[in-house]
């Protein structure tokens, strides 16, 4: 039986508190592994891999071209996506119009 927490010294606390944590992973690991075998047993008995059904886009997004390019430096590019770059900021603030940074 365990002992009454308000008796026990901060030592003794301590080293509770990491067994009980290790305890609770353990546990979660262990029901995580049970459900997943259940999952794939019956993905498996309707004729399908556990990733058919929970495929999912994984990872970040995929890579975008590039559509607009800075004539003064070639390797300063934009998808056109997202915020203007600064240097295309300052050509269209200066009069340039936007498709003339367009990549051909």
């Amino acid at each position: 039986m365990a002992k009454d927490p308000e008796r026990m010294s901060f030592k003794e606390l301590q080293e509770y508190e990491l067994k009980v944590k290790k305890a609770k992973a353990s546990v979660q690991e262990r029901s995580r592994s049970e459900l997943r075998q259940k999952l794939e047993s019956i993905a498996a008995n309707a004729g399908f891999k556990i990733g058919d059904l929970f495929a999912g886009r994984g990872g970040k997004g995929r890579k975008v071209a590039a559509k607009y390019a800075n004539p003064d430096n070639p390797s300063e590019t934009w998808t056109g996506r997202g915020r203007k770059p600064r240097w295309l900021a300052a050509r269209l603030k200066a009069g340039d119009k936007q498709e003339k940074f367009l990549l051909k």
